[in-house]
């Protein structure tokens, strides 16, 4: 098997702080927070002269990461932060929560927007996609409950 997991997924920011909060709130703990620069740095990103201020946020299940950028140097030279949801490349990440009203009152608080509304998918899932810290794309899914399966009378 040439894949063990997938570690994390990375999103440049603006303003590390306020994004550390807004995906505090969402669930997400504070793993750690370092300056990353150094060869080593300039040699995996591609960037001579990189300097880097990431945050690692966990998921409560402590399976998937959030890799947080805040870049020093060099400048910023893209930004595709209000892209539309058919834009090509990155476009957001998904999480699942257990209420999807009450998540999305509590990040709107924090500034997020909801995109489009909150819909439900064949009574499985709610679904809405939100613009968090700096318009970052966020999905939230809700699975709805599921009816227990019956067993046929004669099993």
């Amino acid at each position: 098997m040439a894949v063990k997991r997938m570690d994390n997924v990375g999103i440049v920011v603006e303003n590390l702080d306020a994004a550390i909060e807004f995906f505090t709130e969402l669930g997400l703990d504070l793993e750690g927070r370092a300056p990353v620069e150094g060869a080593w740095a300039d040699g995996v990103t591609g960037l001579p002269g990189m300097r880097v201020e990431i945050a690692m946020m966990r998921t409560p299940d402590g399976h998937s990461r959030l890799e947080l950028s805040r870049f020093v140097a060099p400048a910023v030279v893209a930004d595709h932060r209000t892209a539309p949801v058919n834009a090509l490349g990155y476009l957001r990440v998904m999480f699942a929560v257990d209420d999807i009203g009450d998540t999305v009152a509590r990040l709107c608080q924090r500034g997020a927007v909801l995109v489009g509304e909150i819909t439900e998918y064949e009574n499985i899932y709610r679904l809405c996609y939100i613009r968090g810290p700096e318009g970052i794309l966020i999905g939230l899914a809700q699975q709805l409950d599921q009816p227990p399966v019956r067993k046929h009378p004669l099993n």
